[in-house]
């Protein structure tokens, strides 16, 4: 309960301020003069100018509210190591009973700092800004961490909380606890396929008798090479990228039975592999409306250097004409077939056939160049049927198709055939299955004696054909007859996704892989994608970074491809493998903050603690004995919260006002009896 006094006119302000200067003349000239009554004169004028001023007394009725206490439990990944739980949970129920037997306190109690495999470090700061959001400042009489000390979104200062009351750490783990971590100093985001790239580290150890140790380096979870190291001298390690996509780089260094966790003994890295211009070799073997095509497709692309020959002028034509006037580039088939073969990604053969161009060992060279990784695409038109064909040399030996002999004249469309609607090269293509591509005219029969067939054309014949040989990859367009897609005819068809998916398969795209498992961590989430001719998925197997095991089934999202999606509640390294592929997949940071440094701490916290009055206090001591925690002592505002053994809450005023009782001074019988008391007095004096 408040009691006030308040004034509410019943004439202008100035009028009052008359009536006080009228007042005050006439108190000045009865002191001077002597006056009889004037002092009484005085009183009277005051007492009017006072009821005109309607003094009220104010009596407000308010209700106490009670004090907010928010107490932030740590639940971070670095509270699991050693006994720090167990600490923390006994410390939880010692606080709780305390502070519960303080009947006018608000007690709010919240868990924070669980990692979701996004945020990197232990937040706590931001989980108490939210509990107190709905509290004015006033209310709040203290806040406690129960946390190892390594907290990452401390304030830089004790006024960015919002409130003024003090903070207590008590700390989980003990006093002066050692460690060996493993720290990445530098390492490249991308790298070339095929170059090496430089990745720096250091091994750091608390223990002043730390001696050399050995670091294991991983990439795609087999091992590389090992290194011997002296802690705290920095070391670099060259790791070549061999693949575009996320390359996972390990290093591991040797654990110690006596250290804290075996995580921080382990780093991450991932490098993005980026190819450099892919180089495709374009042979023509005569001027056709098909060669346009290819060529224009490749030169659009561009990470694709093309070089490009057409046979305009074979060995067997001699019409006379001299050398000299001739103003055609010879065919250098020894620079491009046997010097400089393996520098190509791949070799497209467009309606090419023997003419003599090349002797019968660079085909045994092209055939060399496909099982050792290369890649080849036989583009074929009528010279694959006839008695030049290429299917009778030495490539033969990896070619997926034998020509019949037989050529196809008549209209068909292009069909996606039912392997073809589940590999990534063919599938969804735009239009599929609906009659807006345009017809071809044009078929080369051939049996097929490996890979896939994909698409089917006349007569449900085989039209391309993919396939692996050894190392390389191999494909046969059995028609020359896409340009008519390309030229618009009939509406066209989708010439260019076809064509560049077929070429980017045959180099390796790591997307367009058939059969390929791929995991991906983000926001909080895990995603397993398994690509696969066949007609069912395996189920995988997901390890987590702490080594629990799950089983997760894949359900099939469109024809070849299957998904599973689970919680990454775990920052690190996951290894999935359905027990023929195995894959990494790296959630949150390369490094995370919450591993940088796993040892208890009361540093990070003390700052901010002693300048809010609060205090910093131990859980266990280096012996692992726990320790109490402080008794809670309400104290009044201005002085420090926090001593040896205890912790204080700031006593707070905050209230809400529930009635307002306000009674006039000069109203009724009592105000006029004052100013009739008073003006009877003047008269009384002025009578003797």
């Amino acid at each position: 309960m408040q009691w006030s006094i308040e004034f509410s006119p019943l004439v202008p302000i100035w009028v009052l301020a008359v009536g006080a200067g009228l007042i005050a003349l006439m108190l000045a000239a009865a002191w001077f003069g002597r006056m009889r009554g004037g002092g009484l004169r005085a009183l009277a004028g005051a007492l009017l100018v006072l009821a005109l001023a309607d003094p009220s007394i104010v009596r407000e009725n308010r209700e106490p509210l009670d004090a907010v206490v928010a107490v932030i439990v740590d639940r971070s990944a670095s509270q699991d190591f050693g006994d720090r739980r167990e600490m923390t949970e006994r410390a939880l129920a010692e606080l709780s009973a305390r502070l519960e037997k303080f009947s006018a306190l608000d007690l709010r109690i919240v868990e924070a700092g669980r990692p979701d495999g996004a945020t990197d470090g232990t937040h706590l700061f931001k989980s108490l800004t939210e509990t107190l959001r709905d509290v004015p400042p006033e209310r709040v009489a203290a806040a406690f961490l129960i946390t190892d000390g390594q907290v990452h979104d401390l304030p830089a200062r004790a006024d960015a909380l919002g409130f003024s009351a003090p903070v207590h750490a008590l700390v989980s783990g003990r006093p002066e606890e050692t460690s060996r971590r493993l720290v990445v100093v530098e390492a490249p985001r991308f790298g070339l396929v095929g170059e090496k790239q430089p990745i720096g580290f250091r091994v750091e150890d608390t223990r002043p008798d730390a001696g050399p140790v050995e670091v294991t380096i991983r990439r795609d979870g087999d091992p590389v090479e090992t290194r011997t190291v002296v802690p705290g001298q920095p070391f670099s390690v060259d790791v070549t990228i061999p693949h575009g996509g996320a390359n996972i780089i390990e290093l591991e260094v040797e654990p110690r039975p006596d250290d804290l966790t075996a995580i921080d003994d382990r780093a991450v890295v991932e490098i993005e592999g980026i190819r450099e211009n892919l180089r495709v070799l374009l042979v023509s073997g005569a001027p056709h409306p098909g060669e346009r095509t290819w060529r224009n497709l490749l030169k659009s692309d561009a990470s694709v250097d093309l070089v490009h020959f057409t046979i305009l002028r074979p060995p067997e034509k001699q019409d006379g004409t001299p050398i000299n006037q001739l103003s055609l580039i010879a065919f250098p088939t020894r620079e491009l077939f046997q010097a400089k073969i393996d520098e190509f990604d791949l070799i497209i053969l467009d309606r090419y056939q023997r003419r003599g161009v090349l002797p019968e060992l660079y085909y045994d060279n092209i055939a060399r160049y496909v099982r050792d990784g290369g890649a080849v695409l036989v583009a074929a038109g009528p010279e694959f049927a006839g008695l030049d064909t290429i299917a009778r040399t030495r490539i033969a030996d990896v070619l997926p198709a034998e020509p019949t002999g037989d050529i196809v004249e008549a209209p068909f469309r292009p069909k996606i055939t039912e392997r073809g609607t589940r590999h990534p090269v063919t599938r969804d293509l735009p239009g599929a299955g609906e009659p807006g591509w345009s017809r071809w005219f044009r078929l080369v029969d051939a049996d097929v004696t490996a890979g896939d067939v994909v698409m089917s054309g006349a007569g449900d014949k085989p039209l391309l054909l993919l396939a692996r040989e050894a190392e390389g990859r191999v494909a046969v367009f059995l028609s020359d007859h896409a340009w008519l897609w390309a030229r618009g005819f009939e509406g066209g068809g989708p010439h260019v996704d076809l064509l560049r998916r077929l070429a980017h398969w045959l180099m390796k795209e790591p997307d367009l892989e058939e059969e390929s498992l791929v995991a991906r961590a983000r926001g909080g989430k895990l995603t397993v994608e398994r690509q696969t001719m066949a007609e069912t998925a395996a189920p995988v197997r997901i390890t987590t970074p702490s080594g629990a095991a799950v089983e997760a089934t894949l359900s099939p999202t469109r024809p070849g491809a299957w998904r599973a999606e689970i919680d990454a509640a775990e920052l690190g390294l996951y290894r999935v493998s359905d027990g023929e592929r195995t894959t990494l997949v790296n959630a949150g940071p390369a490094s995370p903050r919450e591993f940088a440094d796993v040892r208890s701490t009361t540093e990070v916290l003390a700052p901010l603690a002693e300048a809010t009055g609060g205090g910093v206090f131990r859980l266990a001591d280096a012996e692992g004995k726990a320790l109490s925690t402080p008794r809670i002592v309400p104290i009044r505002a201005g002085g420090g919260y926090s001593g040896r053994d205890w912790a204080g809450l700031k006593r707070t005023e905050a209230s809400v006002l529930i009635g307002i009782d306000r009674t006039p001074l000069f109203l009724g019988l009592i105000g006029l009896a004052a100013l009739l008391g008073a003006l009877a007095m003047t008269w009384y004096r002025e009578g003797r």
